[in-house]
């Protein structure tokens, strides 16, 4: 439902969160050689462009969600996404997008890519856009939390305070008297319970895995399970032509997203640009007004505000510290 600097033809996959590479934790897809002369103004334009694609990906999948099994609309997300791969892809790269030496862990990070993008559509369901994208991006803040007991590195009172900020704005999102379904708040919850384990198996996998590689299985496993689920729960329904619309854009918005997200990267680096993704929760808000007329209260914007803090200390502070881990851009879905 991120996650990172490649060629064009690889970025045209909508991989739902942000993954951590080498020794820290930026995205992912950050292994291709730096293109010409940096230029920060450039990759923050592209990454606040991203940002906007990635909220309009999530508010079509709410919009569809409203006619449509949450299964199937992200089984043709992932379709287009493994068709991309297969025609864009698998011509340059040949058997290396198939070849990984650990496999077992590849389909497990793909596995929890898969469930997180289930759990975030369920939410997206029965949520608002932007207090479902508010509890995702928790994700990335625990993410530095886990790194330091499954990593082996250092976390410092800045991640903890952080994640604890982060966590009290989630209660001041799904405080009671909200509105908010208690049921939409678990799927939000376990989603990202299963984002944090995909990017930490991101991490640990980055060392010996090539990310085309990583992107393939990521996009093979998505398409099988919720192909078959899908096929199960079709009741035969058949999409309107602006639906069948609305389904293709899922593709393209989350393929150009991670595109405009991956070329910010070569200009900019990681720890700038996080900070800059959260520019995703104006647009999310934004979207959410203009489409179903929804304006979070203002204990909601204040929990929001609180989760955006909580990253952003992270991504300021570990910029300034030599040693302590880069937190992850947050890109969640």
């Amino acid at each position: 439902m991120p996650i990172r600097t490649v060629a064009p033809v690889k970025c045209a996959l909508d991989e739902i969160g942000s993954c951590a590479v080498k020794q820290r934790m930026p995205s992912p897809l950050q292994d291709v050689p730096d293109a010409g002369t940096p230029s920060p103004l450039r990759g923050a334009l592209l990454c606040v462009a991203a940002a906007f694609l990635f909220a309009c990906m999530d508010a079509t999948v709410k919009y569809l969600s409203a006619n449509h099994q949450v299964p199937i609309i992200v089984a043709v997300r992932y379709l287009v996404n493994c068709l991309l791969m297969i025609i864009l892809v698998a011509p340059l790269h040949g058997r290396r997008l198939v070849n990984v030496h650990r496999r077992g862990l590849v389909l497990v990070r793909a596995c929890s890519l898969a469930a997180s993008s289930l759990l975030v559509g369920l939410a997206l369901q029965r949520m608002p856009v932007a207090e479902t994208t508010a509890i995702n991006f928790l994700a990335p803040m625990l993410v530095v939390v886990v790194a330091g007991p499954l990593l082996g590195e250092r976390i410092g009172a800045t991640g903890w305070l952080a994640a604890l900020g982060g966590f009290a704005g989630v209660l001041l999102i799904a405080r009671p008297g909200s509105g908010l379904e208690a049921i939409g708040i678990s799927f939000a919850l376990a989603a990202v319970a299963a984002n944090v384990a995909y990017q930490v198996l991101s991490r640990v996998l980055a060392a010996s895995e090539r990310t085309t590689a990583l992107l393939f299985y990521t996009a093979l496993a998505g398409t099988v399970i919720f192909g078959a689920i899908g096929l199960w729960l079709w009741e035969g329904r058949v999409a309107s032509g602006w639906e069948l619309l609305l389904f293709l854009s899922l593709g393209i918005y989350g393929g150009l997203g991670h595109f405009l997200f991956t070329a910010a990267y070569r200009h900019t680096p990681a720890s700038v640009l996080a900070p800059l993704s959260y520019v995703q929760l104006l647009w999310a808000g934004m979207l959410g007004w203009v489409i179903f007329g929804h304006i979070p209260d203002a204990t909601s914007l204040l929990g929001m505000g609180i989760i955006a803090c909580s990253g952003l200390a992270i991504a300021i502070l570990s910029r300034r510290s030599s040693t302590g881990p880069e937190t992850p851009a947050p890109r969640i879905r």
